[in-house]
């Protein structure tokens, strides 16, 4: 059943009254008819059972049924992303949202080759738009936001202290792995750094360390960074649900 998200003025006791681009995707792609049935959901985790009423002044539809989503899981990770190359953010977003992501901060370290300038506010918005997308197809709760300005490395530590507790995966780390830092982690937040192309420096990881975030390894291959981020999600999520 497709599924479509709204802000709360847009529900009004049994009603929910779409408008937009989902209005225009429910008429001209899905060709839906009076009496055709689409989920919608308050981006706040309750997904709400509609049936189509009418197609006049964008698409009106009567709430039949309602329920917590069951798709949200109970841990909440923000991944803090390195600027890579070419559209690679774009197929990170949309797969870490898929996975189960809670939100995705861009970040500048010092070996990232990206500089957004003046493209910043245009890419953010589109990576927004990427996250929803990735929301609606996977049947998430909530679209995860994508904080609306890049962070220098430094910034981003110190947002992750407010975290339950944090990980950067690193290929010189040996001993400690992700079921090692999940064994007896009892906190519902969690950060994942993930370097650009070039990875993190020394001196950054020195940094990470001395804030308080565990590097751990992923295995004995080198992942991409595009690969790094989906695979720490995936492991983390699978441990800790």
């Amino acid at each position: 059943m497709p599924k479509f998200f709204v802000e709360s003025h847009q529900i009004n006791q049994n009603i929910i009254h779409l408008t937009g681009e989902d209005a225009k995707h429910i008429k001209t792609v899905l060709r839906a008819r009076e009496g055709e049935e689409i989920t919608v959901c308050d981006g706040l985790g309750i997904d709400y059972f509609c049936r189509i009423t009418s197609l006049e002044d964008g698409v009106v539809a009567e709430i039949v049924d309602r329920e917590q989503c069951q798709s949200e899981p109970k841990t909440k990770i923000t991944l803090y992303q390195g600027l890579p190359k070419a559209d690679k953010m774009e197929l990170i977003i949309q797969k870490c949202v898929e996975l189960g992501v809670d939100r995705i901060v861009a970040v500048s370290t010092e070996r990232c080759i990206v500089k957004l300038d003046k493209k910043e506010e245009k890419k953010l918005e589109r990576w927004q738009k990427i996250a929803e997308a990735a929301a609606k197809q996977s049947g998430r709760g909530k679209i995860p936001e994508i904080a609306p300005k890049v962070l220098r490395f430094s910034q981003a530590l110190a947002e992750a202290k407010e975290l339950s507790g944090a990980i950067i995966p690193y290929e010189k780390e040996q001993g400690r792995d992700i079921r090692s830092f999940v064994t007896g982690f009892t906190g519902e937040e969690v950060g994942v750094f993930i370097g650009p192309e070039g990875g993190f420096t020394e001196e950054e990881i020195q940094s990470a360390v001395e804030e308080g975030v565990l590097p751990i390894t992923l295995g004995k291959r080198i992942l991409r960074t595009e690969t790094a981020g989906m695979t720490s999600i995936a492991i983390l999520l699978y441990e800790l649900g």
